[in-house]
């Protein structure tokens, strides 16, 4: 498999199915987006940053939010509080620290989402993990995404 062949296409065919499946059931594309970005950020992926800010901006993320989103905490004022709980959880599930996500934070998001919007949330900053590890391990760089 060449780098260009990034996955075997059926794993690929899985994990894009799995990205879009809970994309749609978080039911809010530009928080989708906004979910997305924070935890490429926080994995170093250069390849995701790209091709998600440039979908974050088609689904009217403001320019504002996407400048501030590394320093989301203390930009108050720019993300709503049910942003917040999902950025929150973003980083939780995503870092890890604790070996588990503090019951604070998982309480917090449970007050902004439902059970299925919570259970959709979760398992898009899991496949967006995926594909950090993915891309960040074969080295590919930004650019190469087209809609």
């Amino acid at each position: 498999m060449s780098r260009t062949q990034v996955l075997d296409r059926e794993v690929g065919r899985t994990l894009s199915a799995l990205s879009a499946t809970a994309k749609r059931g978080l039911g809010d594309p530009a928080l989708a987006e906004l979910v997305v970005i924070r935890a490429s950020q926080l994995n170093h992926c250069a390849f995701c940053l790209d091709m998600h800010l440039g979908i974050a901006r088609e689904h009217g993320v403001s320019e504002k939010q996407l400048d501030l989103l590394a320093a989301w905490e203390e930009a108050e004022g720019v993300y709503d509080e049910r942003e917040r709980a999902a950025l929150a959880l973003t980083e939780a599930v995503t870092v890890l620290t604790d070996g588990f996500v503090p019951d604070a934070v998982y309480a917090d998001a449970a007050k902004h989402f439902d059970e299925g919007r919570l259970a959709h949330l979760i398992a898009l900053i899991v496949a967006i993990n995926n594909w950090n590890r993915v891309m960040v391990s074969r080295r590919i760089p930004p650019g190469g995404y087209t809609p």
